[in-house]
């Protein structure tokens, strides 16, 4: 089971409000708009720095999503993991996913993506969590996949 990587005393933070949009924590509430937010996104997020590969996102059932989104907010509740879907309004537009680097010379990464109809807000949203982490957060190191 993997280990917390926030200290036990830090208060994860659960909101922030930016420039159109604001972050609360991703959970299965949030499913059929999460879902239809990444599946008409799919080549814009493809091309998005930090996604690399191109193997995410691939279509997926609505219910195989929700159960994706269970697995984050399980992770979010045992610190392990912290994932935030971005809003305007009640809309999904994005989400940001802040998990334990894979690299030694990092204590965390962060990984953020937009919906094409808001692709706008893509390198505000990125700015505005990477000065969150920096402001709120108790990491020195932060890889944002190419972000910056």
């Amino acid at each position: 089971m993997a280990e917390p990587f926030v200290p036990d005393d830090f208060e994860v933070p659960v909101h922030l409000t930016g420039p159109g949009f604001r972050l609360e924590p991703l959970g299965p509430e949030h499913n059929e708009r999460d879902h239809d937010a990444w599946m008409s996104s799919i080549d814009h997020i493809r091309a998005t720095p930090g996604f690399p590969d191109g193997s995410w996102p691939s279509p997926m059932s609505v219910e195989r999503n929700r159960a994706d989104l269970v697995r984050h907010a399980d992770d979010f509740e045992r610190r392990v993991g912290f994932t935030y879907s971005v809003l305007d309004g009640d809309e999904v537009i994005g989400c940001v996913y802040i998990y334990p680097s894979s690299h030694a010379d990092h204590d965390a990464a962060v990984q953020s993506w937009v919906r094409a109809s808001h692709a706008d807000l893509d390198a505000v949203l990125a700015g505005e969590v990477a000065a969150w982490l920096d402001r709120d957060w108790p990491f020195t190191r932060v890889d944002d996949r190419g972000r910056t």
